[in-house]
């Protein structure tokens, strides 16, 4: 087209008009990947996010913290509505567990690739002689089930208990028993929600954490005799790492799953993980087809 236009603002005019639809098409391609690498069949809900220090007391539950803010920042980098749902502080640093609801679509697609166990190598700050240590923390991903989800749930079947907050929150916080905790008797789930200042309001979002949870357990049931979930239990197995976090001697995070790596460690522990869940999405498409 261009060859045959001799006019110079014609030509580029022209120029100008390919190079729009270019771009337009790049979009529409990029879309059809990004659909493709999320056609499971819960990627499109909201996500529940669990977190968990391993043995190891303080070092580890300062890991786990440390991944919560990791999470939080991805979240309000991809413009992602999170919620801490309940977060229980650690003794002297760090926290004993955490739960996050990440309210928005297609979180679970992407946030399925950090469930596994995380490891962290770093010169200790809380060892006086500043050695360097090891320390392990898991993160657990279950798609955010609402109320159109089809999950029977007998109240009979559970035990409801309702406690005082813990950690900050000001004074309103030790005065009331306005945390929940739900237990599932028959799968011996447990949950607890402590974010609101409502008692009610923190039954309703412990028991969408119930449904959640309940919901992956069907979903694992259904899959039980698949091969593939088989090497997943294996993948998620304590001591069997998804993803290395070293902070010394050198700096450097790898996917072990995918052998994605970068060296900007800092930015990824600011919520940069990005390229680790495309090279996730990517590796896991290529492994079920």
């Amino acid at each position: 087209m261009l060859a045959e236009l001799a006019d110079e603002e014609q030509d580029a005019a022209a120029a100008a008009e390919v190079a729009a639809q270019v771009a337009a098409l790049e979009k529409l391609v990029e879309k059809l990947d990004f659909q493709f690498l999320l056609s499971g069949p819960d990627d499109e809900r909201g996500a529940v996010l669990e977190i968990h220090p391993g043995a190891g007391g303080t070092e580890s539950q300062d890991w786990a913290e440390m991944l919560v803010r990791m999470y939080t920042r991805f979240c309000e980098q991809s413009e992602m509505k999170c919620q801490v749902l309940d977060l229980q502080p650690g003794e002297e640093a760090g926290i004993k567990s955490a739960v996050l609801e990440i309210d928005h679509p297609f979180a679970f697609g992407w946030l399925k690739s950090e469930s596994g166990v995380h490891r962290l190598v770093r010169i200790s700050p809380f060892d006086a002689q500043s050695r360097r240590h090891t320390s392990f923390a898991s993160v657990f991903v279950y798609p955010l089930v609402e109320d159109d989800v089809e999950v029977e749930i007998n109240p009979a079947d559970l035990r409801i208990d309702t406690y005082r907050a813990q950690g900050a929150g000001g004074q309103h916080v030790n005065k009331t028993d306005s945390a929940v905790r739900i237990t599932h008797e028959p799968s011996g789930i447990v949950v607890a929600c402590q974010s609101e200042r409502s008692q009610h309001r923190n039954r309703e979002s412990a028991m969408t954490m119930l449904r959640a949870k309940l919901y992956q357990r069907i979903l694992l049931e259904k899959q039980k005799e698949r091969d593939a979930l088989e090497a997943e239990k294996m993948e998620i197995a304590w001591g069997s790492q998804i993803r290395s976090y070293v902070l010394q001697p050198y700096t450097k995070v790898k996917d072990h799953r995918t052998e994605h790596e970068t060296g900007n460690a800092t930015g990824v522990l600011d919520g940069n993980l990005d390229g680790f869940i495309d090279a996730y999405l990517r590796w896991a498409g290529a492994k079920n087809h």
